[in-house]
């Protein structure tokens, strides 16, 4: 290995300082030398660009450590023959240079120095990267940590990586974050869908083509292979390419170079290959859907990405960074109660991360800068909204109304005037008297089901569209007024009358 790098020289000795540059100078390097007070403050504003530091005699053993403390991406190497002290605890510390230098030794310790400068540029890059992988992959659980384990052992390495795991956890993610803390970070991360691609354009996709290749090629067309030289291509449900295309995939990846769809020209693949599946791909080599030899191309280093349902304990710190990233969108922040918070995590989450970000995304545009409660989740993630009895699932859809109903609405025997059919054939709500206090809201009824059925979500509406006009009404206006006579924050009433389109004048 023949070392590439800038040398500093601290030498107080004119003559030892003039041999070092001459044999450094004679080995190609370039040095840069001088008394040691006359160098520190140059080592100081220079130190990402010394790779070496050749130091002579300092005044202390301590004036040395504390160089080789402060300047840690540095190698050092001892040219004080009198100086035989132990730095082996400094992993900058290289070695000494005898009172009559050998060459034999000198270019051992300056490879030494090479390949500290190689780990240490692959350290500190791990290092930035890691903190950058802790941003991608939100959670401090023992699954999250082992999914970023894995990733941090991977990267470095040229191995193809299957992800395997349900829709929504994050496989992308944990595709660029491989790709990220690769050496090929420089260059392209391609992704490319196998399952929303047709299987007749799949071909021209990944391998391109020239043309008049085919009907409709009227220009030669670059694919994903060529898109991704250099960096990594990331195949994303790899278990919904066609037979057909995974042979043409298999003989790529074994030779490592493919043709265009209507030439017969060669192009190298100096590409990565990571796919990703929610797919069960040894279930389907057994059913002779996936071919056996390419499951083993890719199945090289297998990273399990864990559903969300498995990590609960990670739910409160994912809807942080969510509403972080979504607010940059929305303008806006929202906080959970513990009560809200616990009922998350109580779910099963069949959409993982990406329902997760669904529902923060909304819960912002509907109660933005404010603090969400069980009640203002939607009924599907309320623990008391999870039932098989009708009678309780219809109580839960009524609690679910902002304004809280009389026992009367929710007595079974008084939904009895229901049933009337309007010009147009639909049932007919009757309309509500106006609430002008607690006995004429026990008045209030609301209709029963009749055979025909309902449109359930129009009802709902009629009854808020209702219930919002007369509290306007009852309230002069006033929408401040009104949202207290409803029992709302005064933000949600103006969204529900932007919502119906309902002025506060009504």
């Amino acid at each position: 290995m023949q070392f590439t790098g800038n040398l500093l020289i601290l030498e107080n000795s004119d003559e030892k300082r003039s041999t070092l540059e001459t044999i450094f100078n004679f080995l190609g390097l370039t040095c840069q030398s001088g008394p040691v007070a006359d160098c520190l403050s140059y080592f100081d504003s220079n130190d990402s660009n010394i790779d070496v530091c050749i130091a002579g005699t300092l005044q202390s053993n301590e004036d040395l450590c504390d160089l080789m403390k402060k300047h840690t991406n540095t190698a050092f190497i001892i040219c004080d023959p009198d100086n035989q002290t132990d730095f082996s605890e400094f992993s900058n510390f290289m070695g000494r240079i005898d009172k009559e230098p050998d060459y034999d030794q000198i270019i051992s310790l300056l490879h030494y120095c090479q390949s500290f400068r190689t780990m240490r540029k692959i350290s500190n890059k791990s290092s930035k990267s890691a903190a950058h992988l802790i941003k991608m992959l939100v959670g401090q659980g023992p699954a999250i940590n082992n999914v970023r384990r894995l990733i941090e052992q991977v990267a470095g390495t040229g191995a193809n990586v299957l992800i395997l795991g349900e829709s929504g956890t994050g496989k992308e993610v944990v595709a660029r974050a491989v790709h990220e803390l690769s050496n090929r970070s420089s260059k392209p991360f391609v992704p490319v869908n196998c399952g929303a691609i047709p299987s007749e354009l799949l071909e021209s996709e990944l391998f391109g083509h020239e043309k008049g290749a085919f009907t409709g090629a009227v220009s030669a067309h670059e694919g994903r292979f060529e898109m991704a030289e250099g960096g990594t291509l990331f195949l994303d449900e790899i278990g919904d390419m066609p037979l057909q295309m995974q042979v043409k995939l298999l003989r790529v990846l074994q030779e490592r170079q493919f043709e265009r769809v209507g030439s017969n020209k060669l192009i190298k693949a100096d590409v990565r290959i990571i796919a990703a599946t929610h797919q069960d791909l040894e279930k389907m080599v057994e059913e002779g859907t996936f071919r056996e030899d390419l499951y083993y191309r890719l199945n090289v280093f297998p990273i399990a990405t864990p559903p969300l349902r498995k990590r609960p304990d990670d739910i409160p710190i994912l809807i942080q960074e969510l509403v972080n990233r979504h607010a940059k969108d929305t303008h806006a922040s929202i906080r959970f109660t513990q009560a809200a918070m616990l009922e998350l995590m109580q779910d099963e989450w069949k959409g993982n991360v990406r329902e997760l970000s669904n529902l923060v995304e909304r819960l912002l545009i509907l109660h933005p800068n404010e603090i969400i409660d069980v009640k203002d989740l939607p009924p599907k993630y309320r623990g008391d909204a999870k039932f098989d009895d009708p009678i309780a699932e219809r109580e839960a859809l009524l609690d679910s109304f902002s304004t809280p109903l009389p026992d009367e609405i929710t007595d079974l025997d008084s939904f009895d005037s229901f049933g009337a059919e309007n010009d147009q054939g639909a049932p007919k709500l009757p309309s509500l008297p106006v609430i002008e206090g607690e006995d004429d809201m026990a008045r209030a009824f609301v209709p029963t089901l009749s055979s025909e059925g309902v449109n359930l979500k129009d009802m709902v509406s009629n009854i808020e569209i209702s219930m919002i006009r007369q509290a306007l009404q009852q309230s002069n206006g006033v929408v401040a007024k009104a949202s207290e006579v409803l029992g709302l924050r005064r933000t949600t009433l103006v969204e529900k009358m932007k919502k119906y389109g309902i002025s506060a004048q009504a």
